[in-house]
């Protein structure tokens, strides 16, 4: 589980294949967990500047492979009693969405993101995202574009600096917003109210 609160930028020593060679100053151990562009994958070797972790197939099918080269963004895995500061991140990806635009609103940047519409019932209006690792609140949603604000500090720290029109983004939609879509779309009993959403969303 992650927090989408960026720990690190990395830098990409090298892809081939399904490995994925990072320089990164966080000391990793074989084994941990790290949401690298928003996908949890595995450190399956450690250097002495960095660690390697290996794209399975599926990933490479979900992500914006695109961006897994010159820098990436990395966050650890929360150990336990770690400090909850962003929101219920899982490192899955649920789809790629393109960048239609970026607006310079004079205190802040209107970003606005494209997704196959079939992900649009899990993006809610004040709800939460994560755009390649970053937590981020949707502001308002439009058929099948959704648009972020971005502070300049988010613009500054983070890859959000280097994104332009056409960039491609990884996305994981709101976990809650997943599960209760699912629950209702499987119930089996003829009506589900409000309380017991309330209650399965808490429940997790």
């Amino acid at each position: 589980m992650f927090t989408g609160l960026i720990r690190e930028i990395a830098t990409v020593k090298s892809l081939s294949g399904a490995a994925l060679s990072l320089q990164a100053k966080y000391k990793a151990k074989i084994g941990d967990s790290i949401a690298i562009n928003g996908a949890c994958l595995t450190v399956v070797k450690v250097t002495s500047d960095g660690f390697g972790v290996e794209l399975s197939p599926e990933s490479q099918k979900v992500l914006a492979m695109e961006n897994y080269k010159n820098e990436v963004h990395i966050e650890p895995a929360m150990m336990m009693g770690d400090r909850f500061e962003g929101h219920v991140v899982q490192g899955h990806v649920d789809c790629v969405g393109t960048i239609k635009s970026i607006k310079n609103s004079g205190n802040s940047f209107d970003v606005f993101v494209e997704v196959d519409k079939k992900n649009i019932p899990f993006i809610v209006p004040k709800g939460s995202i994560t755009i390649d690792g970053v937590s981020l609140t949707v502001n308002d949603v439009s058929g099948n574009v959704f648009r972020l604000t971005i502070i300049p500090h988010t613009m500054k720290e983070t890859l959000f600096r280097n994104y332009k029109q056409g960039s491609k983004v990884n996305v994981e939609t709101d976990m809650f917003a997943r599960y209760v879509s699912h629950i209702l779309a499987h119930k089996t009993k003829p009506n589900l109210s409000w309380d017991e959403v309330d209650a399965i969303n808490t429940s997790y």
